[in-house]
């Protein structure tokens, strides 16, 4: 595919002035400007005729200096729209590197700057679809090879189909299903379609419950799981399907990073009018830098301490998801400060004991738009 040819941008010979950025209004440069030329006109003129070169030659005389001081003037103030235009057919062939140079506090000067802003937004939004394409890509075509291969393999008669074999091609089969509702649940983030139904659930059920759905992942690794809830008898008021999917996000990537026998762990208390959960695994952390940036669609860890999110087969969605899962529930998710591994902390602000039953029993709906369609369960980062 041949590389955008960007037009050449119009270069006229005169020098690109721009003495009157200082001044907030484009009426008053065009002032100064027709203010500026006839006092030189005039000048001229006077000048002209007191040397006694005769109107014949005065009057010419002043009229080219003028315009050509007039040009000089104009040029610098209609400078950034000429930089726009070209900016803008380069957008158009895909170059979202351009900017203008907004020097002047005038209109002009106003509309270069929002220019700048919306090429960065647009380069920005380009980077996601590029690096969406490179992810999606790069995780269909893994399951999608691998389970080719196993078909092919038991077509040509080379593996029995035996419960393994089976069992193989099943996990590849559920790779392709949970990134396919990655992309549906980024679609609903997107377009803001959400809604809660809140409901009081039992902290150690659900979190039993929750960890027993993801502790056959990654068996080969012999992990061990802890629940632990203070007080025991504790309850909360959470939508239990957005709880769940957060929850088994957080898991799936401590599972993926935790060590051969490590511990996986999830800790539920209650503070200060809210309910913490601590998902904690004993793998590499995540570097102080990448604390805020993994929550970002598409983002990538670097460094030493690996982001737990994109190694063995990461798509870089999941974390983003449980931020839009707690930011329904008034929430915040960060990671917590330890000395080993990573702790990722939920933290859910629960109503008013006199408000509780209430908002269990019917209240259900957020501002953000219509409910989703089919109420899908969890899904691993």
């Amino acid at each position: 595919m041949p590389s955008p040819r960007h037009p050449r941008s119009l270069r006229p010979h005169l020098p690109d002035v721009r003495p009157l950025d200082r001044f907030r209004t484009l009426k008053i440069k065009m002032v100064i400007v027709v203010v500026a030329s006839v006092t030189l006109a005039a000048f001229i003129t006077w000048w002209g005729l007191r040397n006694s070169l005769g109107p014949t030659r005065t009057f010419p005389l002043a009229i080219i200096i003028s315009m050509g001081f007039t040009m000089l003037l104009a040029k610098g103030m209609t400078s950034p729209l000429r930089e726009m235009t070209a900016a803008a057919q380069a957008m158009s062939e895909g170059d979202y590197s351009r900017r203008v140079q907004a020097t002047s506090r005038d209109e002009v000067g106003q509309l270069a700057t929002a220019f700048n802003i919306m090429a960065e937004d647009l380069e920005s939004s380009d980077q996601v679809r590029r690096e969406l394409i490179a992810n999606v890509s790069h995780e269909l075509r893994t399951p999608v090879a691998a389970l080719h291969a196993q078909l092919e393999n038991l077509v040509d008669g080379v593996v029995e189909p035996t419960p393994a074999t089976m069992q193989t091609a099943l996990t590849q089969t559920e790779r392709l299903t949970r990134l396919i509702t990655y992309l549906l649940d980024l679609s609903r983030i997107e377009a803001g379609a959400a809604d809660l139904n809140l409901t009081r659930l039992g902290a150690a059920d659900f979190l039993e419950d929750t960890v027993n759905s993801v502790s056959t992942l990654e068996a080969g690794k012999q992990l061990s799981f802890l629940v632990d809830v203070e007080p025991t008898d504790l309850t909360f008021v959470a939508d239990p399907e957005r709880l769940r999917q957060i929850l088994v996000n957080l898991l799936q990537n401590a599972i993926r990073h935790s060590p051969f026998a490590g511990e996986v762990s999830v800790h539920a208390r209650a503070a200060d009018g809210a309910v913490v959960f601590d998902v904690t695994d004993h793998g590499p952390g995540i570097a102080v830098a990448d604390r805020q940036r993994i929550f970002e669609r598409f983002a990538r860890g670097a460094g030493n301490a690996q982001v737990a999110l994109t190694s063995s087969g990461g798509t870089g969605i999941g974390l983003a998801i449980v931020r839009w899962a707690v930011d329904l529930h008034g929430g915040t998710v960060e990671v917590a400060d330890t000395q080993d591994g990573a702790t990722m902390r939920v933290t859910l602000p629960q109503p008013a004991d006199d408000d509780a039953d209430a908002d269990a029993e019917g209240a259900s709906g957020t501002p953000f738009g219509t409910p989703d369609d089919d109420g899908s369960p969890a899904h691993p980062a």
